[in-house]
């Protein structure tokens, strides 16, 4: 089993890592927006959720065209349409199986989060 962090603030605080290869897949934990300046808007939250987990996916010698399942959270369902662009044009030609929940997040500045498994290649 491999660990991978990426520095998120909650790691520390809650006690998880960005991603675990185990058993022949990469599970990533639920990625919000990044950095110091999180955009206010689901697309920007949603393309910088997705940049972290493709950093962790690919220090796992994974990637997306690899993702078998994604789930994505967020506190309002309508918002979710904004992402869909964004989300086909990541996945392309490797659509995983996927499932929307509308729910809180830890802080009311995120706007989606979202969890992969991938397979783990090597």
């Amino acid at each position: 089993m491999r660990r991978i962090f990426s520095g998120g603030i909650y790691e520390n605080k809650i006690g998880y890592c960005r991603a675990v290869v185990a058993g022949g897949f990469v599970h990533v934990a639920g990625t919000t927006a990044q950095g110091a300046d999180i955009p206010g808007d689901v697309a920007g939250q949603c393309r910088s959720a997705l940049a972290a987990i493709e950093k962790a996916l690919a220090e796992a010698g994974s990637g997306f065209a690899d993702v078998v399942r994604v789930n994505y959270y967020l506190p309002h369902a309508p918002d979710f349409e904004a992402c869909w662009p964004i989300l086909a044009a990541t996945f392309g030609d490797n659509p995983p199986a996927a499932t929307m929940i509308e729910c809180g997040l830890i802080d009311p500045k995120y706007r989606i989060e979202i969890e992969v498994t991938a397979l783990a290649r090597g």
